[in-house]
């Protein structure tokens, strides 16, 4: 098989702010592989340097390196290819690109969707969570009245920045009392000025409180001195931290997991371990919300997912729009999107 690698950017109609820092554009890989007939299965690498420290570059340079495998390994079981990839580079954010591209490729050939690939009967929505990226108490409100009234069932805040207690109070006003909120401090405080944080924003009524600070030891700290729920997310990258116990739910990513197979293992592991499992994507172009989508459609039910990020790109039409708070899993053969042109 052939490898295509073509970089692409998206710039968000806002900044993001968050504790890692702003995130004003997006810079990703669309990555491609032809088969011997000429059809072609499209994956996205996605690595965002200030969140997950893997550069750009870092993830050509492994996709280079995967170039001879791919070209010796058209009769190769998926098993054996994947392993061999991973002797070549062993990366994930540029493994998913490849194994979301070979997906695409199979789902292509065989005329039917990711999804259907992967379980006997995947859920045809997947219920998302609105993101509430204001500052500002007003700003705020306004976006969370929005979502509500949109349909959206969860809202997700950015905490560890500017007037937390004012701005969740504004949201939690603006949405009403059916509405779930889900805080991400993406880290941003030690142990104690996370138990101290949550406790003046509990009254809000939180859902959960996703990576609070970073750390197996500090996550359980914190989950052990709270009321709210607290969920890990940076943290589960690190070695055995999916499986340490020191979270009630694991938010899986397909570029952190290394594409579609791996985080439907990482799903089942943490399952059995007791702890409940959401998906999200770090902002990813098209085709990586798509592959979140099939996999979510896989293990449903699941919790909000936070897959309905498209509509913050500019110059972007969102082909996967969230309606109702849900967005549809796509039903083309494959992924069921194609890369956007430029």
């Amino acid at each position: 098989m052939e490898l295509l690698v073509e970089p692409r950017a998206f710039r968000l109609r806002t900044p993001l702010e968050t504790a890692w820092g702003t995130l004003e554009r997006r810079e990703l890989l669309h990555v491609g592989v032809r088969d011997a007939a000429g059809l072609v299965g499209w994956g996205e690498a996605a690595p965002l340097e200030p969140y997950d420290g893997v550069p750009l570059a870092l993830v050509r340079e492994a996709l280079e390196a995967y170039r001879p495998v791919l070209a010796a390994g058209q009769g190769m079981a998926p098993g054996d290819r994947l392993d061999a990839l991973r002797e070549a580079a062993d990366l994930p954010q540029a493994l998913a690109g490849l194994d979301l591209a070979l997906w695409d490729l199979r789902g292509r050939r065989e005329g039917r969707p990711v999804a259907a690939l992967l379980a006997s009967e995947p859920a045809g929505e997947v219920e998302v969570n609105a993101t509430i990226s204001a500052l500002d108490r007003a700003g705020a409100a306004a976006e969370a009245g929005v979502a509500a009234r949109s349909g959206f069932r969860c809202l997700k805040v950015k905490v560890g920045r500017g007037d937390d207690a004012g701005r969740i109070a504004a949201v939690r006003a603006a949405a009403g009392p059916a509405v779930s909120l889900r805080l991400d401090a993406n880290g941003a405080w030690t142990p104690g000025e996370a138990v101290t944080a949550i406790a003046s924003l509990e009254a809000a009524g939180l859902e959960l409180v996703e990576e609070p600070c970073h750390g197996v030891a500090a996550l359980r700290e914190v989950r052990e001195r709270v009321g709210a729920r607290v969920a890990m997310d940076e943290t589960a990258a690190q070695p055995g931290a999916m499986l340490s116990g020191a979270a009630d739910a694991v938010c899986l990513k397909i570029s952190r997991c290394g594409g579609i197979s791996s985080l439907l293992g990482a799903a089942v592991a943490v399952r059995a371990m007791g702890a409940e499992i959401y998906l999200a994507s770090s902002f990813d172009g098209p085709l990586g919300i798509a592959a979140g989508l099939h996999a979510a459609a896989a293990l449903s039910p699941l919790p909000p997912c936070g897959l309905a990020t498209l509509g913050a790109f500019e110059g972007l039409e969102d082909p996967l729009p969230p309606r109702d708070g849900r967005i549809a899993v796509p039903t083309a053969p494959g992924l069921g999107v194609d890369p956007p042109l430029r």
